[in-house]
C-alpha cells in the first residue's frame, strides 16, 4: 500500500516531509505530490492529472489530502488503485463548487470568527499565517519551507468538474485546535457533505508539521480497520 499525499494551497510537497519520514520508518511507501499551483494556466483538472499520473504507478493507494487538496482528491479518488481517501482539515467540496466559492457556501468566515472570539482573540482579524497556521508548529520545522510557492488564482475561479463524490471509503481527520477551520465547523461540514464523523487529533491546521508521528500512526490505524 502506498500513501499518495496531496498538499493544500501552494501545492508544496515539502509540507509532508516529516510525515513521509514517519511512514517510511514504519515500512510503508509514501509519495508527496508537487502540484502545479503557481502555474496561472493550471487549475483543478491539471492538479488531478498530476496526481493521477502518480497513482497510476502504484497498484494500491491510500490517498491523503490536506485542506484545499480535498478538491483535487475528489477528482482522483475514483481511480481503481485508490482503496481509501483520507482528508486532513479539509475543504470538502460540493459537486461543481470552486475553491473560491467554498468559504461563502460553508459559512467559514462566521465559524472562524466565532472560534476566535471564544478563545479571546479578535474575531475580525484577517487570516494571519502565524496566528492561524503556525501557532503549534515548531519554528525550525516551518523555517525549512517558508519560501514555498504561492497559489495562482486559476484554481479558485475555474470550474470544478466534480459531479458526484467518488464511491470510495472516506475518512476525515481534524485538528482539535485548528484555528483556520475550527473543529466544530469541520464536524458539521463532514457530516453534512459526506455523512462522516471526523477523527480529531490534538493540533492545528498543519498536522503533518506539528504532529507527524501521531498522524502517521492514525493513518496506519485507518488502513488496518
Amino acid at each position: 500500500m502506498t500513501y499518495v499525499l496531496i498538499p493544500g494551497a501552494g501545492g508544496d510537497p515539502r509540507y509532508f516531509d516529516l510525515l513521509v519520514d514517519e511512514l517510511h520508518a514504519r515500512g510503508h511507501d509514501a509519495v508527496a505530490v508537487a502540484l502545479p499551483a503557481a502555474d496561472p494556466d493550471a487549475a483543478l483538472p491539471e492538479y488531478a492529472a498530476t496526481v493521477r499520473a502518480v497513482v497510476d504507478t502504484h497498484p494500491e493507494v491510500v490517498l491523503v489530502a490536506q485542506s484545499m487538496g480535498a478538491f483535487t482528491a475528489a477528482l482522483v479518488a475514483d481511480h481503481p488503485a485508490v482503496r481509501l481517501l483520507v482528508l486532513l482539515n479539509p475543504m470538502i467540496p460540493a459537486p461543481g463548487e470552486t475553491p473560491g466559492d467554498w468559504a461563502a457556501a460553508t459559512g467559514h468566515a462566521q465559524a472562524r470568527a466565532a472560534y476566535a472570539e471564544a478563545q479571546g482573540r479578535d474575531p475580525h482579524a484577517d487570516i494571519d499565517l502565524t496566528v492561524d497556521f503556525l501557532h503549534d508548529v515548531p519554528a525550525d520545522v516551518f523555517a525549512r519551507m517558508s519560501d514555498g510557492p504561492q497559489e495562482s488564482d486559476a484554481a479558485f475561479v475555474r470550474p470544478n468538474p466534480l459531479r458526484a463524490w467518488p464511491p470510495v471509503p472516506t475518512r476525515v481527520i481534524s485538528g482539535r485546535d485548528d484555528r483556520l477551520f475550527p473543529a466544530d465547523f469541520q464536524r458539521r461540514l463532514a457530516v453534512d457533505r459526506l455523512g462522516v464523523h471526523p477523527q480529531e487529533l490534538p493540533g492545528g491546521h498543519l498536522l503533518a508539521l506539528s504532529q507527524p508521528r501521531l498522524l502517521a500512526e492514525t493513518l496506519l490505524s485507518l488502513t488496518d480497520d
